[in-house]
């Protein structure tokens, strides 16, 4: 079966910024933030400090994964021109999200020269107080006029829109108001990760109602750190595959796509355990399989209006 991974995350130079302050290597693979919590971020097998497209490269043909999603955020720090160089250098295996920061004085300038200049497809919008948006700037509203504004300009040059809203409980995790945003613009495909990222069972009828309010036309999941989400559970992952189970019955078919969220992840498991949790489940159709796996991401990211 193919497979593509909608989620991963490229590293250069690693400059995380989040709740905690910044985020640096400290050797071994290993991170620091400036509180002084440190913990594992980057596997063996991708490098002690980085992330090379190369490297991932390597790993995906070793376990047959055939393209990838590169997404940004503030965990690792922006990656631009690292990501756009991957993209041109393997534009068969790769598309890329860019992302930047609108409280920027000049975040005119730098989305021109990501979108316009540089054609990026896809902008990535982390908005969780852990590590994005709201992790370093006041709670704003995700309809409200300022992502309105980002908004309009993603819609205008046809971009697809990523959002990662964080976790139940926080500031950031602005359900309602992400269903409004895409209710106003109804042609704009939007993707949300991390299928709102659930921990474990225990707030079901939250995680039903929300997944309820975004289910739009135009907005899609990727299920990115679904399994590593539900720790210390280990694979097959069986509370991942009941969220998963609940989410094609409340969305249908053709709506959620894997990703492994790497780095990170493999840190704690294989790559293979991390899409074979649902390739060898039981569970699922082989059509699911197929939707999860690889249609559903290759329909989204890569159509002929991304390449």
């Amino acid at each position: 079966m193919k497979i593509i991974d909608a989620h991963i995350h490229l590293c250069q130079s690693l400059n995380g910024f989040g709740a905690r302050g910044e985020l640096r290597c400290i050797g071994g693979g290993y991170v620091e933030y400036a509180d002084g919590s440190s913990f594992r971020m980057f596997p063996e097998e991708l490098g002690e400090d980085r992330v090379t497209p190369e490297a991932v490269l390597e790993l995906m043909d070793r376990e047959g994964v055939e393209k990838a999603v590169m997404l940004q955020g503030n965990f690792i720090g922006p990656q631009n021109l690292y990501t756009w160089e991957a993209m041109q250098k393997y534009p068969d295996r790769f598309t890329g999200a860019a992302c930047y920061d609108p409280f920027c004085r000049k975040y005119e300038d730098v989305r021109r020269h990501l979108f316009e200049e540089l054609g990026f497809p896809i902008v990535k919008f982390e908005v969780s107080d852990g590590s994005g948006l709201m992790s370093y700037h006041r709670e704003f509203a995700l309809d409200g006029e300022m992502m309105e504004e980002q908004l309009c300009y993603a819609e205008s040059l046809g971009l697809t829109v990523v959002f990662d809203i964080g976790r139940h409980g926080g500031c950031c995790w602005q359900v309602q108001r992400l269903a409004a945003a895409a209710k106003r613009h109804p042609g704009l495909q939007f993707v949300v990760c991390h299928l709102l990222a659930p921990q474990g069972r225990g707030y079901e009828n939250d995680w039903r109602e929300a997944m309820a309010a975004l289910n739009l036309e135009n907005v899609v999941f990727d299920v990115a750190s679904l399994s590593s989400n539900q720790r210390p559970e280990t694979y097959p992952y069986p509370t991942a595959i009941w969220f998963l189970k609940e989410a094609m019955g409340i969305l249908g078919p053709g709506r959620m796509m894997w990703g492994s969220d790497l780095p990170s992840n493999l840190c704690r498991d294989t790559y293979r355990h991390l899409f074979g949790y649902i390739l060898d489940s039981n569970a699922f159709t082989e059509a699911q399989k197929e939707s999860l796996l690889w249609k559903t991401a290759d329909r989204i990211y890569f159509t002929d209006s991304h390449n």
